[in-house]
This record gives structure tokens, sequence and C-alpha cells, in this order.
């Protein structure tokens, strides 16, 4: 019986041995001295550039969009002053958000057997990309420079994968289904006091000289390659009726 403890001890590793000899004092001890010690400076900092960078993603994408990729117009459906001005916001309307508009193009009902559940309703989220294409003026007297200036784009095709590649006159438009509607980041921009009330007034006007009928306007857009699109300006049709337009520029 002797002989049985030292082989016993001799048999423990370097870790149990520590284990036996360590008490909850000195653990509490350890724990505290742990949590007392300071935090290397780089787990401090890299939090905040994390978050940094994340404030930064958004407005840096839309500048990157807004310098590079391709101009394009769209048309809202006929809206009225109290519809576009809400509170502090522009609040917009496409066309080319109502799928009754979007049913009659190639590539729908390919889109919707693809994004549709069992009970044929169309799966919230769904990624939509809309071909849109730039129509041709037929106006001789049009200076190319100006041609196509105020006309909206027309959609063309549906597709629920982007499109490698397209002609000059083409750009793609990247939606999602949200309640019945396919929303592309354009339907709300914040704009300044000033812009408000001449938005409100030019509409507001273009409604009266219109014996009450609600007008659509012309939005400008940019879009890059993937389908992501910013709001940089509209355009409302003059009261007068003469064709001429007024036009913001969104920053």
């Amino acid at each position: 019986m002797k002989n049985d403890f030292p082989e016993r001890k001799k048999a423990l590793t370097p870790e149990m041995e520590f284990s036996e000899k360590l008490t909850f004092r000195d653990y509490l001890i350890a724990t505290e001295q742990k949590a007392n010690k300071p935090l290397p400076i780089w787990r401090l900092i890299a939090p905040l550039f994390f978050q940094l960078g994340l404030i930064l993603a958004v407005p840096s994408q839309a500048m990157f969009i807004d310098m590079t990729g391709k101009t394009v117009i769209l048309q809202t459906v006929s809206v009225n002053s109290n519809d576009v001005i809400r509170g502090s916001s522009l609040n917009l309307d496409y066309n080319i958000s109502r799928p009754d508009t979007l049913r009659r193009l190639p590539g729908w009902n390919d889109w919707l057997r693809r994004n549709s559940r069992k009970d044929k309703q169309i799966s919230q989220g769904s990624i939509l990309y809309l071909i849109l294409q730039e129509q041709q003026s037929f106006n001789s007297e049009a200076r190319p420079r100006n041609r196509n200036q105020f006309q909206s784009w027309k959609p063309v095709r549906v597709s629920s994968n982007r499109p490698g590649s397209l002609s000059n006159n083409q750009a793609v438009l990247k939606g999602n289904y949200e309640d019945g509607l396919i929303n592309y980041g354009l339907e709300n921009y914040f704009i300044s006091q000033e812009q408000r009330q001449q938005i409100n007034e030019d509409i507001s006007q273009l409604q009266e000289n219109g014996n009450g009928r609600e007008q659509p306007i012309l939005v400008k857009i940019k879009v890059d390659s993937q389908g992501n699109a910013v709001l940089t300006g509209l355009s409302i049709k003059n009261a007068s009726g003469r064709g001429n337009y007024r036009n913001y520029r969104f920053q």
C-alpha cells in the first residue's frame, strides 16, 4: 500500500499537479487581475473603425454611383402635392413599381414562376431586374444634345438574374418585391425646406392649369451596372403648358 501513492503521484501530469495546488482563492485573485488588466489599444479602436465604415459605406456608394453611373429618366404615376411632399421627405411612386405595368413585359411570367409560393403569392423580398431602354426622339428639330432630355426610359424586359450585357441605350434597375409593389430604393428622398416649398407650388400650379387633374413628373437617376441607383433630380413641367420644365438637382 505504501508504494501506491508514489506511483500515482509520478503518473500525474504537470497540469494535474497545478490544479491540485490551485485554491479557489487563487482563482478569484487571478480572475480579478485579468479583469483589471487594460485592454490592448487595437481592441478599443477596431470596433470604432468598423462602425465608422458602416456609416460611411452607404453615402460613399451613392457618391460613386452618382459620378460613374448612367443617367436614366423615370416617370412617376400621376401625383398631387399632398402625395409627393410628406414632412421633410419626397415620396415618389413610379409606373414601373406596379406589377400591372410589368406583367406585360417579356420575362414576367418566368420571374413570377420562380418567385411565387405554392399559394401563387409572390414571395416578399424577391429580387427583380428591370431592363430599361432609352426612347428615340422623332423630332427632327431637336438638337442632339437636348434629345431625350425629358423623355422617360421605356421598360422592355424583366429578369430574375442580372443581364450579362446590355446595349449602350439600355440600363438595368434592381428592385425588390415588397407589399404588392417593386421597390427600387428611389421612393423616398430628404429635401430642403426651400425645395419642398417650390416643388409644392409647381405641382399645385400644374394641377390648377390641368383642371384639377393630377400630373406625372419626371425623375432623373443614376444607375450602375449592378442595377443599384440613386436619385439625382427631378423635372416638373411648366404650368404654362409650353413644354418647359423646372429642374431640381439633388446632391
